[in-house]
């Protein structure tokens, strides 16, 4: 799995597509504070194989340049928990102002579990390796949820972003009032 380090701060497991990128946002306009960004990251092109990279259109990303400083003045050490793993450096953290974050390397991408969770739940909870964490997607259900109770021995909590407004006021407030709790 991606780089490590090793702090006492809580981890913030992020996800792209969901939380920092609104993709499923009501209008087809950027959102306000949102920025549009096009990018041509290599797991995209796969996606479309066997289309020549030349003919692949570039995937259409909203970010919010506000949420880099947010996320980093809070207490945690952030960790990439998205498909665009090593990717969202290169494409995702400059446009956000964020240094080059540890990423979690999926074992199977978009794979089917025998109990119904989540592709990534699985992976993430076995990286983060017993440290107090929040996991922010989505694409989490209940069932994630009760499982990283049952399977993680940390306070652990997962928050589900709705893909039509990405991150809002109220998910920093929970951030810092769970962080603030954890002291």
């Amino acid at each position: 799995m991606g780089g490590r380090r090793v702090t006492g701060r809580p981890l913030l497991l992020l996800d792209v597509d969901g939380p920092l990128n609104p993709y499923a946002a009501p209008d087809t306009r950027c959102p306000e504070g949102y920025r549009t960004h096009r990018m041509l990251p290599e797991s995209w092109v796969a996606r479309h194989a066997p289309r020549p990279r030349e003919q692949v259109e570039p995937l259409r990303v909203w970010l919010n340049p506000a949420h880099g400083p947010e996320l980093l003045a809070l207490p945690y050490e952030l960790v990439w928990a998205t498909t665009w793993m090593d990717e969202a450096n290169t494409f995702i953290a400059p446009p956000l102002g964020l240094p080059e974050l540890p990423y979690i390397r999926w074992t199977e991408v978009f794979g089917v579990d025998p109990d119904g969770l989540h592709w990534k739940t699985r992976d993430l909870v076995a990286w983060a390796d017993g440290r107090p964490f929040v996991w922010l997607d989505d694409e989490l259900g209940p069932q994630d949820i009760e499982w990283i109770e049952a399977n993680h021995p940390a306070p652990a909590v997962a928050l589900w972003v709705d893909p039509r407004f990405g991150l809002r006021e109220s998910h920093f407030q929970a951030l810092r009032e769970w962080a603030e709790e954890g002291e």
